[in-house]
């Protein structure tokens, strides 16, 4: 876990920070926690500044009832607060700029019903490494596979956001849930050369591919299997539902009207063709919220000269949406009537052309929720949105994958 939070630190030597530390010392402030406690090694100063370079062992004790839901350090970022998170203590951050340090506690009931498992390696495309966790209800067997992407722009934010929605998802004991990991575009990971969206799907199907090979390890049936995700992940969970056919060898641009992805993973053996018959098989539905599904809000993040209105209308799913005789993906789409990022039109216009190829489509509205309302983070406010609309809508969406996937 050590190494989500070094990230910084890593991508400011990878990206080639002449000066590694801009000033000598940092700030940092305590986070009061609720129903636990942390402490850090060595203590906090009295004047709250720490020597840049500082490395910070932080324990948190968790209250009798409640468990660590996760250490953190927060810092300024596009969205507000960003969080860097350890599920493990204790953990350990580096101080090289001003921080919030905190531990986020959650009662025990909501993770006594399942095994999670973190971290787990599917890919290394570029500089970051790709990973998924595994949300398993105790003594799974055999049960089918929901897939979470997360959002965050396609630039922010890692699986960890949608830990929420994942242990909701697990209540019942009827799916084993996965929640994934993926390159951010452009240089954002400290790449040389941007990640393209059509990477970025290509993640997504890796993990896909990753998590087929290995599902019976957690209780899962790799031959049913739903994707969920939102915002960002909306985008890319009804990408990689209604986008299967288009894995391939064949590159996405490199040829004229030819628009392939190629899986960021594939197991050893097996060859692209059988990966996308065997993926088109097993992906049964998905339920996208808030998400993008074409449009110019699209953006192919390539910088091949190239690159022209047709690579975006290929990494757009209302232009791929198969005819339901063909291929049947039915679709359940939420959408907060406050979101100021994802206005109806967006999502209406994606559910009438589902319905103009007969695919099953359900498109709810939830009044007064504004966007991200199925993230989780340690803050009151995230929590608190989560529990007003996150917990009743991830029943609603635990009970249309039902109806799908048994």
């Amino acid at each position: 876990m050590i190494s989500r939070f070094l990230m910084m630190l890593v991508l400011s030597v990878v990206l080639g920070s002449g000066n590694l530390y801009a000033q000598d010392a940092f700030s940092v402030v305590l986070d009061p926690p609720v129903h636990g406690t942390f402490e850090l090694d060595p203590p906090l100063p009295d004047d709250g500044m720490y020597p840049a370079g500082t490395v910070v062992t932080v324990t948190a004790t968790p209250e009798d009832g409640y468990v660590l839901d996760s250490g953190y350090f927060s810092v300024p970022g596009r969205w507000g607060a960003m969080y860097h998170e350890s599920m493990a203590s204790p953990f350990e951050v580096v101080i090289d700029q001003d921080k919030h340090i905190g531990a986020s506690f959650i009662e025990a009931s909501a993770v006594d019903h399942i095994d999670v498992t973190q971290d787990i390696v599917y890919a290394k495309p570029g500089v970051k490494t790709l990973k998924y966790d595994v949300y398993s209800p105790k003594g799974a067997e055999n049960l089918p596979c929901l897939v979470i992407i997360h959002g965050g722009g396609w630039s922010s934010n890692t699986e960890d956001i949608m830990r929420g929605l994942a242990r909701e998802l697990t209540k019942g004991g009827q799916f084993v849930v996965f929640s994934i990991d993926y390159r951010w575009a452009q240089k954002l990971d400290g790449d040389a050369t941007n990640n393209t969206m059509a990477n970025l799907i290509e993640d997504v199907f890796g993990a896909i591919a990753h998590i087929m090979e290995h599902a019976a390890e957690y209780g899962g049936d790799p031959t049913r299997i739903g994707l969920t995700g939102d915002s960002a992940g909306g985008h890319l969970s009804a990408a990689a539902s209604l986008m299967v056919n288009m894995i391939g060898d064949g590159g996405f641009g490199t040829t004229e009207d030819v628009f392939e992805f190629m899986p960021s993973y594939l197991p050893e053996g097996k060859s692209v063709d059988a990966v996308r018959e065997d993926m088109q098989a097993a992906i049964q539905a998905a339920a996208p919220s808030y998400g993008v599904f074409g449009g110019n809000f699209l953006n192919h993040f390539s910088e091949d000269p190239a690159a022209d209105a047709t690579w975006q209308a290929a990494i757009s799913p209302i232009n791929h949406i198969p005819r339901a005789t063909d291929r049947a993906v039915p679709q359940y789409l939420t959408r907060g009537t406050r979101d100021p990022l994802i206005n109806d039109e967006m999502v209406r216009s994606f559910m009438e052309a589902l319905v103009a190829k007969d695919q099953r489509v359900e498109y709810v509205q939830v009044g007064g929720a504004n966007h991200a309302f199925f993230d989780w983070k340690p803050d009151a406010q995230t929590k608190a949105t989560f529990a007003q609309y996150g917990v009743y809508y991830a029943a609603q969406m635990k009970d249309f994958f039902a109806s799908v996937l048994y």
